[in-house]
């Protein structure tokens, strides 16, 4: 399978917080399901992190403009469930 064809086969919700589900939540927040689609969309091999966290730091909108992201956590577990897991 080609990168460019990666579909999810399935999705879930967050039940509750985690590194990984903030990650998702600032991809999400941008507009990309996750960083593989991020990738795919915009070319890049790398996504900027914060080197103290490993959260996601700046994201690319598909309008381009950018998204900049705190060195803390932003997903309030209010919004967790929010978040979309996919399953490839």
């Amino acid at each position: 399978m080609a990168s460019s064809d990666v579909k999810p086969k399935s999705i879930s919700r967050a039940k509750k917080w985690s590194e990984e589900i903030e990650n998702l939540y600032r991809f999400q927040q941008a507009g990309y399901r996750d960083e593989i689609e991020y990738k795919q969309v915009k070319q890049v091999s790398m996504v900027d992190r914060w080197p103290e966290t490993g959260y996601v730091k700046k994201l690319q909108r598909r309008d381009n403009t950018f998204y900049y992201y705190n060195k803390q956590r932003e997903c309030e577990d209010k919004e967790v469930h929010k978040v979309k897991i996919y399953a490839y």
